[in-house]
């Protein structure tokens, strides 16, 4: 046992290996006092259920590997002040009524965990009850093929203030999955091949989300019943499938969604009754729908941005609008720019006839590259009969704004 002494306290480190007398981490927790620190060597140690219930520094070694055998939780924390960093932790427990996890957080405060690296996990890191977190630099994956038999990666539930970043997710339900969260970031994470979405939350408000990509989940990010979002620079791709979409908002109001990247996406924004959202600088690129809006959605505003090679930009199912559109690049733009300033002197209106009709009856899709569409859609163009009369960029860009 090395001591270390400071001018606050006495901190020990207490090593835990495979040979040493002190050879289980169970043991090495029991062991040690307040603010110390079990530092575990390298090798294999088969435990679960390993609580920690007071302020400690848990520290691997490289190569320091957790195996919970699927027996159930491997690290409970239920203290404040602990940080656990360096492990490798694999085979957690499955299970239909318990939520075992890799590393399970419950009533804490002022907790961090990174460097963590999750194998074969049910649940990744369960937060409940908790505040003041640090998620970083964690690696976390599962093997399930099915939403019945995965957990969440990161779960928080009934937590605030919150900071989850560098954290790379992968094949497990929802890769990180928020309920009931407040004041949190979630910034600059991998979340991708999920079964069900890269990034859910619900209940959760006042918090950011930016620098983040969501790539090949079932459905990237599902946004629920939720207020004062910030959604900045973020990367959603190729979420494709007959439900699927780069980004879901349903019941969501208050909200600013900027700088975002939607490419190859089923459908880039699907948007049901959300109000009071401002859409800025985003880029919807080949998706088949850009935005999808049904519901009751007003006060939106979508300023300054680029809409390129959509199957379809803007889809909506009612003939009342109640939203800007102002300044957006649209690569179907067919107007001109006579002074040459770089805005089109001829109104747009992005939302299609057939459009409408696919909504009614999506096996009309297959009539999509046909004459007849492009003939019904100039018609209803020129005199809208079914499509929102003011639903109008009347200063459309003629270029991709930078």
């Amino acid at each position: 046992m090395t001591i270390f002494i400071t001018s606050l306290c006495v901190q020990a480190q207490i090593t835990v290996c495979t040979t040493c007398t002190i050879s289980s981490i169970q043991q090495g927790i029991d062991l040690a006092t307040a603010y110390d620190t079990v530092f575990v060597e390298e090798g294999v140690y088969f435990e679960y259920n390993i609580a920690i219930g007071k302020p400690l520094t848990i520290l691997g070694e490289n190569g320091a590997i957790i195996d919970g055998q699927k027996q159930g939780t491997i690290l409970k924390v239920q203290t404040t002040n602990a940080t656990i960093s360096g492990l490798t932790l694999r085979h957690v427990g499955l299970s239909h009524t318990e939520e075992y996890a890799a590393v399970h957080v419950s009533n804490t405060k002022h907790f961090t965990l990174n460097r963590l690296t999750v194998e074969d996990a049910f649940f990744g890191f369960l937060i409940e009850g908790s505040s003041k977190g640090r998620i970083t630099n964690n690696k976390l994956s599962g093997e399930s093929e099915m939403e019945f038999y995965s957990g969440n990666g990161i779960h928080a539930w009934k937590s605030k203030e919150l900071v989850i970043t560098e954290n790379e997710i992968r094949n497990l339900r929802d890769g990180i999955y928020l309920e009931f969260v407040d004041n949190s970031e979630v910034v600059n994470n991998l979340s991708e091949n999920n079964i069900r979405y890269g990034l859910h939350f619900m209940f959760s408000n006042n918090n950011a989300y930016s620098n983040n990509t969501f790539t090949k989940n079932g459905a990237g990010v599902a946004v629920m019943f939720s207020k004062f979002i910030e959604m900045k620079d973020n990367h959603f791709l190729n979420n494709w499938g007959t439900a699927s979409f780069g980004l879901l908002l349903k019941e969501i109001y208050d909200a600013e969604i900027t700088g975002n990247t939607f490419d190859e996406n089923t459908v880039a924004i699907a948007v049901e009754g959300s109000s009071r959202i401002t859409y800025q600088h985003n880029k919807l690129s080949a998706n088949g729908w850009g935005v999808k809006m049904s519901g009751g959605c007003y006060s939106n505003k979508f300023l300054s941005n680029a809409f390129s090679n959509n199957s379809f930009d803007v889809s909506f199912n009612s003939r009342l609008n109640d939203n800007e559109f102002t300044g957006n690049y649209w690569s179907t733009y067919s107007g001109y720019d006579l002074n040459k300033d770089g805005i089109g002197d001829v109104p747009h209106r992005p939302v299609k006839l057939f459009s409408y009709v696919v909504n009614k009856t999506p096996e009309s899709i297959v009539l999509l590259r046909s004459f007849f569409v492009d003939l019904i859609n100039f018609t209803e163009n020129v005199a809208p009969v079914f499509t929102p009369v003011d639903l109008i960029d009347n200063s459309p860009l003629m270029r991709v704004p930078s």
